[in-house]
């Protein structure tokens, strides 16, 4: 046997070895040989892999870590969507779920169902796609229907195999949670500490921010596991229970839960939420409910789904801790949607596992319901264990020195109004520029149904916004290579493609734009309603709450929402940068006779003083030719039309070369357009 045939031997017997004593430490807890020998035979199969290098494979066990650093992540098509759950948060709501479920099933009332309830993990959802038993794939959930590609993070976690075990299918989608140890949440915000950085405020913040790391390096100091809870997808794969998707689980090399339970019943059901309950602060890491699902995988399938959540399963909460602290204030953020959101400014108190000075109280109508006045003495706790809010306030022990509080009426961030629709709870800023929701607005500006900018995502975003080169949607329009180049791994050529998706995105139709703007409550279809009532910016710009909510299909309250976001003067700034960049701000229909007209698309700019037309009789005699009317001249001109006096745009449309009408010659081609 040649040395080589020797070494690729060994290198297998290695990795399966190591794959074998991963599977007993992280998945079933019962390690058979000590860390060192471990090490040993980790340390082997590093040595025989660096002396033979064309030998190393994906899935060899030291291949968990290494890949360079992402410039940003990927997206991820989830192949059946990870829908949220219902909550029920007593036995008498665990019975409803149960009495809805048999309605549906047509069971009998009286005849108990059989359930599998696991613990609620309080992590982060993944999914994991396995090829022929291979870890193709790993992707946060994201919004249940696309995630984030996070594949070279999730390697880096021990209790992931990156090579399945027995008869497998050839496509295999697992889903559970990735988590953090409480004593290792403890150990990284000590190291936060030491370094002078800000602390991760729960384990599954601190788990979603080691996987949603650039650095897979990162991501490997962590320490992180995981607890897969059921299969996506499956190719020829024939289970019967929920049961039997966490044993196949198990067997095949991922890590479940040892502590689900197959419940005849649903008091059996409540009793075991019950006893959780009690016994949660004894696990070495944070959960928060039961998760109780259908044991039968057919009667889940014919139980189904609404669009957000299984009707077969829901989530059993755990109350949350209390405690009582004082409010010394009340202080107004704004989210990056624009929603003005209260808070209360807190004496420090510890609480569930950490401490905390704020408090969410939701909007200003909550304020008033629990009668909260500055100075109260309130009980507060953790919503979901997470997020501290405010319980309910004690009034005995008012002193008189209690204060109100009043809600502003303009954005404390922008100044623009902020205005609470009727019906709705929640007051807006108005303001399309303002750098509390900036970054979501360019999100949402730069987004498929809108602008369609390829290569404006969240990670050029921050550093566009970071670094102060856009203020507002409009600056993306002035963007140059000098100021892209520079920004963190975005090199000449992926600057340069991204100027040309900007420029290209200059040619959107009309309600594309409209959409794109972000008013409140104009989705893409009412962005075709209004494009189409008011066939241009100025005509919407000046149409009346009262003309608007007479369009059909429009309203008062989506009236008052676009006459409220036009009146103001930061969307007026943006409109004349779009405008000066060429964006469409008027209707072209697509079938019009104006389509074929000579000027249909073209880009026109007037200068000088025309003799015969007015500037707006001119521009929208063009507009209604299909015509692009912008303010200045680039290479991307088609025509400058000039009058007396034309002065530097005359003369930059001759240094390149543009077209060049006068008046009579623009008036000539109009009325040939028009055929009249």
């Amino acid at each position: 046997m040649s040395p080589e045939t020797k070494a690729e031997q060994r290198i297998q017997e290695l990795r399966e070895l190591i794959n074998h004593h991963v599977y007993l430490y992280y998945v079933l807890d019962s390690p058979e040989i000590s860390d060192a020998e471990y090490d040993g035979l980790f340390r082997e199969l590093v040595e025989l892999e660096a002396l033979h290098p064309q030998l190393i494979t994906a899935d060899s066990p030291t291949q968990r870590v290494g890949a360079p650093p992402l410039e940003e992540f990927g997206t991820v098509q989830h192949r059946e969507p990870m829908l949220s759950l219902g909550n029920a948060f007593n036995a008498d709501e665990l019975r409803e779920f149960d009495l809805r479920l048999k309605r549906r099933l047509a069971i009998d009332e009286a005849e108990p169902v059989e359930y599998v309830c696991e613990l609620k993990i309080d992590g982060l959802a993944v999914s994991l796609t396995y090829e022929n038993g291979i870890l193709t794939q790993g992707a946060t959930r994201g919004d249940g229907r696309v995630g984030e590609e996070v594949t070279q993070n999730l390697r880096t976690v021990r209790s992931i195999s990156l090579r399945l075990r027995g008869s497998l299918p050839a496509i295999l989608e697992a889903r559970g949670e990735v988590l953090l140890s409480k004593e290792e949440f403890d150990r990284i915000n000590a190291e936060r500490r030491e370094a002078g950085e800000p602390e991760f405020a729960n384990p599954r913040n601190a788990a979603a921010g080691s996987i949603r790391q650039l650095d897979s390096s990162i991501t490997a100091e962590r320490r992180l596991d995981t607890f897969m809870y059921g299969i996506g997808y499956a190719e020829g794969l024939a289970l019967a229970t929920h049961n039997e998707e966490l044993a196949f689980l198990r067997d095949s090399g991922l890590k479940v839960n040892p502590h689900w339970a197959k419940c005849s019943g649903i008091d059996e059901v409540a009793d075991y939420c019950e006893d959780w309950k009690e016994r949660e602060h004894e696990l070495p890491y944070a959960v928060d409910g039961v998760v109780v699902k259908l044991n039968s995988l057919e009667l889940q399938r014919i139980a189904g789904a609404t669009t957000h959540e299984p009707r077969w399963a829901t989530a059993y909460k755990f109350p949350a801790e209390q405690a009582v602290t004082r409010v010394r204030d009340i202080e107004v953020q704004v989210g990056r949607t624009g929603a003005l959101t209260p808070r209360a400014v807190m004496d420090p108190v510890f609480v569930d596992g950490s401490t905390v000075m704020h408090a969410a109280l939701h909007n200003e109508d909550e304020i008033g319901r629990k009668d909260l006045l500055i100075g109260d003495h309130v009980v507060i706790q953790k919503a979901g264990d997470v997020i501290p809010e405010v319980v309910r306030v004690l009034k005995e022990k008012r002193t008189g020195d209690e204060r109100g509080f009043v809600f502003p009426e303009k954005c404390p961030v922008c100044g623009a109004d902020a205005v609470r629709p009727e019906g709705e709870a929640v007051r807006r800023c108005t303001g399309v520029a303002c750098p509390a929701q900036l970054k979501r607005s360019l999100e949402h500006f730069a987004g498929r149904n809108a602008m369609d900018i390829d290569g404006l995502g969240p990670a050029i975003i921050d550093q566009l916004v970071d670094n102060g080169l856009v203020g507002d949607v409009g600056d993306l329009y002035s963007l140059t290579l000098e100021q892209l180049v520079p920004l963190e791994r975005l090199a000449e050529k992926s600057a340069q493609n991204l100027l040309d998706a900007i420029a290209a995105s200059e040619q959107r139709e009309f309600p594309r734009v409209l959409f794109a703007l972000g008013v409140r409550m104009v989705g893409t279809h009412v962005a075709q309603v209004l494009a189409t009532a008011f066939p241009s910016i100025e005509a919407l710009r000046g149409a009346s709450v009262e003309e608007l909510a007479a369009t059909h299909e429009i309203g008062e309250r989506i009236a008052e929402s676009v006459a409220t976001f036009f009146a103001q003067e930061q969307t007026n700034a943006v409109l004349r940068k779009l405008a000066d960049a060429g964006v469409h701000l008027q209707w072209q229909p697509p079938a019009s006779a104006a389509a074929e007209s000579p000027l249909a698309g073209k880009r026109v700019v007037f200068t000088g003083a025309l003799q015969t037309l007015s500037r707006s009789q001119a521009k929208g005699m063009a507009e209604g030719l299909a015509a692009r009317v912008v303010s200045s001249v680039s290479k991307n001109t088609d025509y400058v039309i000039v009058g007396d006096s034309p002065g530097s745009k005359y003369d930059k449309a001759q240094q390149l070369g543009i077209a060049v009408l006068t008046e009579d010659e623009f008036v000539e081609m109009a009325s040939a357009g028009s055929g009249s």
